[in-house]
């Protein structure tokens, strides 16, 4: 196990992020392979830690001033094995190889948590979208769409969203792919309701998350009613996080974006909520704004010289970090448990440290990884997949509960593949343990390939 840690890095020292998720993956399923030992004989560590394909290219575009731009773009086609590759394009300044392995990694062991079959690849650019007229984002879309509809098909690989890709890019990027393959086809998943896109998918994530906490809560023969709520993030999974907790009866008392955070000690309500909608869907605002508005509350701008995020820094009793990975380091887990949180629901991709999981672990705080709790929009995805292979649209209320299904399933998944290998009440060891036996079991059924 650590030989095949070492080869990684030693193949590609830079990709840390990379790295840590493929650390996590391979001592949680330990176990597997000691009561397996045809896994280690037939590589299938080796095999599934290295992508079927990656794919690099240039993306030209033109500003609006008529200045020839350069970015890249990528896409990381991981696993295969139990259904066409299936991830996000995330557009953001920090993409790079190792980001988007880890995220394909991660997505590989999630989609395959869902019960739908689906494989892993992620995908994007080191675009940045923010401040960038909606003329600018359709060129770039358009001309980074001309290379990725090569690589990418409705039976081959569906991309969807991800962070500085809503409905606007996906948009523009199902336009040309139409245009350049003549087809009209489920090549995308995030579309808009009028032409192919499932209701309650831009809530899945974040409602998915939330049906996921309250799941480990009953558990324990207890509800979120009640509950102060610590949320990272601003963009779509920490609204409808947000938004779900407030159905639920809960308080979620903050919210943040990359210049700061905002605490609200009353609470978000429904009205409080709709104007972050507006200030950040809209007008494409800074968080800031919120405590313009309502007296009361607390704005903190990010300080980079801290050790720590002061977010994490309240009274609560569960964390939703739904903004990006990483951002709970140790002393901010430590914070956490010092300052009464007893379940940590991961709404972003590992959003958490190696350091600050141990002590989630070990102080039997109730902890989801985000492979587990936030795999509810890409279960919408592969739902809304289903809807336009068979030219349907279902309603609401079908796909919401389909949705608290497939959380349940999830949730009991990794439940019993933790009890089963020795790790009770353990959702990380369950999440990977489940989600490795699924796919590696199919890479053992279609031979060498």
């Amino acid at each position: 196990m650590t030989d095949i840690l070492t080869a990684i890095k030693a193949r590609d020292p830079e990709q840390r992020e990379f790295h840590q998720a493929v650390k996590e993956v391979i001592e949680s399923v330990q176990p597997v392979l000691d009561r397996n030992p045809e896994y280690r004989r037939m590589a299938v560590l080796e095999r599934i830690t290295e992508p079927e394909r990656v794919i690099l290219f240039r993306v030209p575009w033109m500003d609006d001033q008529g200045q020839v731009r350069v970015n890249r773009g990528f896409r990381i086609e991981m696993n295969s094995a139990i259904g066409p590759y299936k991830g996000g394009l995330r557009f953001h300044p920090s993409v790079n190889l190792s980001i988007l392995k880890f995220l394909a990694f991660e997505q590989v062991f999630k989609n395959a948590l869902t019960t739908l079959p689906m494989g892993g690849g992620k995908g994007g650019s080191d675009f940045d979208p923010k401040g960038k007229s909606d003329n600018e984002v359709m060129r770039f879309c358009q001309s980074f769409m001309c290379e990725l509809a090569r690589h990418i098909g409705a039976d081959t690989d569906v991309p969807a969203g991800d962070i500085g890709v809503g409905a606007r890019e996906i948009g523009y990027l199902f336009g040309m792919y139409k245009k350049l393959r003549n087809e009209f086809t489920g090549v995308l998943t995030g579309k808009s309701l009028g032409w192919g896109g499932s209701l309650i998918r831009p809530e899945a994530t974040g409602y998915g998350s939330v049906y996921f906490a309250a799941e480990m809560l009953a558990v324990k023969n207890d509800t979120l009613a009640g509950k102060t709520c610590l949320v990272s993030g601003s963009g779509n999974v920490a609204q409808f996080t947000v938004e779900k907790l407030i159905q639920m009866g809960a308080k979620p008392v903050t919210v943040s974006d990359s210049s700061g955070y905002i605490y609200d000690e009353a609470g978000i309500n429904a009205e409080k909520l709709d104007f972050v909608k507006k200030l950040k869907n809209v007008r494409r605002g800074r968080i800031k704004e919120y405590a313009d508005k309502y007296p009361g509350t607390v704005y903190t701008p990010v300080n980079p010289l801290s050790d720590c995020n002061p977010l994490w820094n309240h009274k609560a009793d569960c964390a939703f970090p739904s903004a990006t990975q990483n951002e709970i380091a140790e002393k901010d887990a430590q914070n956490l448990v010092n300052n009464g949180v007893k379940l940590v629901c991961e709404g972003a991709n590992m959003p958490s440290t190696p350091d600050a999981i141990n002590i989630f672990l070990d102080r039997k705080i109730l902890y989801a990884p985000g492979k587990a709790s936030n795999a509810g929009g890409v279960a919408v995805s592969g739902l809304e997949m289903a809807q336009n292979s068979m030219r349907l649209s279902w309603p609401k209320e079908e796909v919401d509960n389909r949705l608290k299904f497939i959380m349940k399933s999830i949730h009991k998944t990794c439940i019993d593949a933790a009890a089963e290998y020795g790790a009770p009440g353990n959702y990380m060891a369950g999440a990977n343990i489940a989600g490795f036996l699924k796919v590696v079991n199919a890479m053992l059924d279609q031979g060498l390939v």
